[in-house]
């Protein structure tokens, strides 16, 4: 892979616009036409696609949370396992303050809205609508004489 493509890739990473990052690593092309067209076939190169593979790999594992990630949070936060620091203003005496920050339990909005959205994963909330349809289809045509 070249240093132009390995830069391209490295560009397209940043936004995931092919366009703008052909025109990053190839600021000879003015066109965006033209730019689209390029950066189209270079995400087809093999080699390129595999790079942009790999390094979204890469990313992925390292700074997106996954699905079991986000539900031990949410359990963590309904059942008030972890609390969280708040600056709080403190009088001190003759009109004056002192700001220090202090160690907080989740509050009941923050473990209601845990909990409301642990009940959407696991269809807990699931709306029964009882409905009495009766309706008349008539196919036209179906009952005429032919001739």
């Amino acid at each position: 892979m070249t240093e132009k493509q390995k830069r391209f890739a490295d560009e397209y990473l940043i936004d995931l616009n092919a366009t703008r990052a052909y025109k990053a690593a190839y600021p000879n092309v003015k066109k965006d036409s033209v730019a689209a067209q390029a950066a189209s076939r270079m995400l087809r190169n093999v080699k390129v696609k595999s790079y942009i593979d790999e390094r979204m790999e890469e990313i992925k594992t390292d700074k997106t949370a996954n699905a079991q990630e986000v539900l031990e949070y949410l359990t963590a936060v309904m059942r008030n396992e972890i609390t969280e620091e708040v600056v709080v203003v403190e009088s001190i005496g003759d009109f004056q303050t002192k700001a220090k920050t202090i160690e907080k339990d989740c509050s009941v909005k923050d473990r209601n809205k845990a909990a409301e959205l642990l009940g959407k994963r696991y269809r807990l909330f699931v709306d029964k609508v009882e409905s009495d349809v009766n309706q008349v289809v008539i196919f036209e045509g179906e009952n005429e004489l032919e001739d």
